[in-house]
């Protein structure tokens, strides 16, 4: 059993000529081989020298040699299955199938004043079982919804916060690390009988920390699948152009991929781009511009050339603060582009401004949008039914018609998609049931499926070991010093 998916029944788009696949290609393993990266870990320097890498270890650099990263591409399975702790919500990663995913924020936001604020548990368990309702949403990447809640010491926001998404949701889950967080999520999957997708990612640019590769190899001992992200600011942490960004960009995350092969032949990888340009004015990251949607675009076609699956995150968020036309239309355009040009995972519900803002209502308005294209991606069937060669002759020039034919109760069912949270009313009924928005659906939405909605519950054995985790994780911390009286006090009161 497996979550469907989308899948998308034509050729992807394609923005790159094979020439140009090639040299950004040739490009980037020349990067690897002239330039290199540097890796602060001192097994992986062992590994890599092992198998014959160049290394330098007074400056941790590891120059790759062409030959051997061409043979741990070639070891990357072109697509995987990931199992859910609910065997229906399984996914299969690779190939033409798109899932949906969230993309996650720091704090929530006040729909009255647009100011954000921490959450509390009840609304962070609330929203993880609402996005576990949303049909259109397949899997739940790291820090979802928000990356902790109200009260909980900053070092154990990650568990408490998987441990919320697990008791909540049995759909397929992703996350990350930080100060060896993953010892715990990870055995919090095993608890639940589900496989955790974890996180490594590369610090733009062309350099590896080690907790990174001590996520990654963590990952892998468990014999888990591992996503290895790319975040540069292109004119920043990257060259300012498309192009250079690509090689710098894609050069990491093969750098990555290499290690997880010799770590581990066959291992089950994918990789992700956070690339955004930034903004020359402030300095910040300019989120949902179009560059960003050109650079995925050209990076999903490249590694689809080199068979490895590819994960979007930059469609997720926008620039806006608000749920409000810019925040639709460049997640929108985003998306769009992301799935067209054949990404297998678009990171995209519930995130409104950067890594800084997510709201329900916003995950719900998304998965209309996740709806809209994922019925775009499933295009259509040409058959003798559906071109109703017959039916047109039979009805004729007017006064004929197509309203009370068989085919039509039967097609419009099919070929019609329909959206949950929008207005589609004619403007006289518009005007009489009080002239109701987006906002006021989604409210609507989300009521009913808060009050409908019940995810796949833990047995009670898999939530005391959940609980028996968290415990371990508290006292690993405390003893570390990184959790403090104070904290601990403010810790113990939430409910």
């Amino acid at each position: 059993m497996t979550l469907k998916g989308f899948t998308r029944e034509f050729k992807p788009l394609e923005i790159l000529s094979e020439v140009e696949v090639e040299a950004i290609h040739k490009g980037t393993l020349d990067v690897l081989w002239g330039t290199g990266l540097r890796f602060e870990h001192e097994g992986a320097l062992k590994l890599f020298q092992k198998e014959g890498c160049k290394v330098d270890h007074g400056n941790r650099r590891v120059r790759f040699p062409p030959g051997l990263v061409e043979e741990c591409l070639r070891k990357c399975p072109s697509s995987f299955r990931v199992k859910a702790r609910d065997p229906k919500n399984d996914i299969i990663v690779g190939a033409n199938t798109l899932y949906m995913g969230t993309f996650p924020g720091m704090q929530t936001v006040d729909l009255n004043t647009w100011q954000a604020r921490p959450p509390t548990k009840q609304e962070f368990y609330q929203a993880v079982a609402l996005l576990d309702g949303l049909e259109n949403l397949h899997y739940i990447h790291n820090y979802s919804p928000w990356f902790g809640y109200e009260g909980v010491p900053p070092v154990m926001c990650l568990p408490e916060g998987f441990a919320a998404r697990t008791r909540n949701s049995s759909k397929v889950q992703k996350e990350g690390y930080s100060k060896e967080s993953e010892i715990f999520t990870i055995a919090m999957s095993k608890a639940v009988g589900a496989e955790l997708i974890c996180s490594t990612m590369a610090s733009p640019p062309l350099t590896y920390y080690s907790e990174a590769i001590e996520s990654l190899r963590r990952g892998l001992e468990a014999d888990f699948p591992v996503f290895l992200t790319s975040g540069a600011m292109m004119g920043a942490t990257a060259p300012a152009t498309i192009a250079g960004s690509m090689l710098t960009s894609n050069a990491e995350v093969i750098a990555g991929l290499v290690l997880a092969q010799l770590i581990k032949p066959g291992a089950r990888v994918a990789v992700q781009h956070f690339v955004f340009s930034q903004n020359m004015r402030s300095g910040s990251p300019i989120f949902g511009g179009i560059e960003s949607a050109l650079h995925l675009a050209k990076f999903n076609q490249v590694f689809r050339t080199l068979g490895i699956p590819v994960s979007n995150l930059t469609p997720g968020t926008t620039n806006s603060k608000m749920i409000d036309f810019q925040c639709g239309y460049e997640k929108a355009v985003g998306l769009t582009i992301s799935a067209l040009s054949g990404a297998n995972i678009a990171c995209f519900h519930g995130n409104i401004f950067g890594e800084i803002t997510f709201h329900p209502l916003q995950a719900i308005l998304d998965d209309d949008i996740a709806g809209m294209i994922g019925r775009f991606l499933g295009g259509g069937e040409v058959n003798d039914e559906t071109l109703a060669i017959d039916l047109i002759s039979q009805v004729g020039p007017i006064p004929g018609h197509f309203l009370n034919t068989g085919h039509t109760r039967k097609w419009w069912k099919v070929e019609q998609f329909f959206p949950k949270a929008v207005d589609r009313l004619t403007y006289p009924e518009w005007l009489n049931v009080g002239k109701k928005g987006c906002l006021d659906y989604a409210k609507e939405r989300m009521d009913e499926i808060v009050a409908t909605h019940r995810p796949t519950p833990l047995t009670g054995n898999q939530d005391a070991e959940i609980e028996g985790i968290l415990t371990e994780a508290r006292k690993y911390y405390k003893d570390k010093g990184l959790i403090s009286d104070e904290e601990t006090r403010m810790y113990e009161t939430i409910k």
